[in-house]
């Protein structure tokens, strides 16, 4: 269960804030990879944690409601937010890997002021100008990684419905551009629309499910 136990050491070793940061959409056919950088205040990271606080984790541990009910306490309690994006265009040019830090360091790189360190689900960030700590498994570790999951989850889940009627037939608002059975016979179908990642084109067998 995420808690507050790692940001509390880095405050105590003299570090005047501490960001979470964490991307959506990785594993994605369709849409935008989002990212979301929280900080929150030494004050909630040393106190005890109040109720909400405490319901915040990884957010695929969470349903959609309980996602939705934790950001509003979030955005409250939150001293700064920042959010980048990678698009799939972007996606196709770098590579999935490198798009995705490249949303990382945007809403890193949004804060402010900037964070003393940053705690990272997963690997290092690349070209982050602030001292990090990546942590495997950080959204279930880190309560500021967890809240930044979060954001960054309800945040592309919205964006893919808002998405769903300008490209009707594909399912967008249901699957939220993953490789489902319906998405996969839309793509049979339709054949990709311009929020497809061309990359990903190998993950699209038209027999799959015939």
């Amino acid at each position: 269960m995420a808690d507050f136990s790692i940001e509390r050491s880095h405050l105590e070793r003299g570090y005047p804030s501490v960001a979470g940061v964490d991307e959506v959409g990785r594993g994605a056919l369709c849409g935008p990879v989002v990212a979301v950088a929280v900080v929150f205040p030494p004050s909630l990271i040393s106190a005890e944690p109040p109720s909400w606080m405490r319901r915040v984790n990884d957010s695929k541990l969470l349903t959609p409601r309980r996602r939705e009910e934790l950001v509003l306490p979030i955005l409250e309690k939150a001293v700064s937010v920042g959010v980048g994006w990678s698009i799939s265009g972007e996606i196709d040019r770098l590579n999935i890997f490198q798009a995705s830090h490249a949303a990382m360091r945007r809403a890193v790189l949004l804060l402010s002021p900037g964070p003393g360190m940053v705690l990272v689900d997963g690997l290092p960030l690349r070209a982050c100008p602030f001292p990090q700590q990546a942590l495997l498994q950080g959204d279930r570790r880190s309560s500021s990684i967890a809240a930044a999951s979060i954001l960054a989850k309800v945040l592309r889940d919205a964006f893919l419905r808002f998405c769903d009627p300008l490209f009707a037939g594909y399912g967008l608002a249901g699957h939220k551009g993953y490789g489902t059975a319906v998405h996969y016979r839309a793509l049979d179908i339709l054949g990709p629309c311009p929020f497809h990642r061309r990359s990903f084109q190998l993950q699209w067998p038209r027999t799959l499910f015939e």
